[in-house]
């Protein structure tokens, strides 16, 4: 058996990478206008020029209303600055949320994939591990004859995995048969 080249293996990550770089560009171009604006507001919301934006606004406001300009004050008491600021943290966040509502969905499909890609890697290894064992059988390998090989040999149902993960959290396992 030959090891792949390092061109071969390289071509292969390229391939996955471009395959799911234009996964992502078709999936964000399938965006909804309102999901793109939230995401838009909310990438420049957490950015420096936002809170440099915001630095100079609140200082100029200061200044302003404290008569320190030629300007007339406008909110000597700064109540309006406080239902600007009290109205544009409900904006945000309601933005913030938005957007980590679309990426907690887009992490648990990213969740999802790995658990199916992980479960056939573990079909997939687990025939291969028969295949051997009845290679090294027929060979007269003493390795094959290793009690735990009989244990891997088994298929092991996610179901049982998560049943298992559940018991020693203590928490109560659902029956779905």
């Amino acid at each position: 058996m030959t090891k792949p080249s390092e061109k071969e293996v390289a071509g292969v990550i390229e391939r996955n990478v471009a395959a799911l770089l234009e996964r992502r560009k078709r999936e964000d171009a399938a965006r909804k206008i309102h999901a793109r604006i939230a995401d838009t507001v909310t990438q420049f919301a957490g950015s420096t020029p936002f809170v440099y934006l915001h630095l100079v606004f609140f200082c100029a406001w200061f200044v302003i209303n404290r008569g320190w300009t030629p300007m007339a004050p406008f909110d000597d008491n700064f109540y309006l600055l406080g239902t600007v600021a009290s109205v544009e943290a409900i904006f945000l966040s309601t933005f913030v949320l938005i957007t980590q509502n679309r990426m907690g969905y887009l992490a648990e499909k990213r969740a999802e994939l790995d658990l199916h890609v992980g479960l056939l890697a573990e079909h997939e290894i687990t025939h291969i591990l028969k295949l051997v064992i009845q290679l090294a059988e027929r060979k007269h390998i003493i390795e094959a004859d290793n009690p735990e090989l009989e244990e891997l040999k088994r298929g092991v149902p996610p179901e049982v995995v998560l049943d298992h993960i559940h018991e020693q959290r203590g928490e109560k396992v659902e029956n779905n048969g």
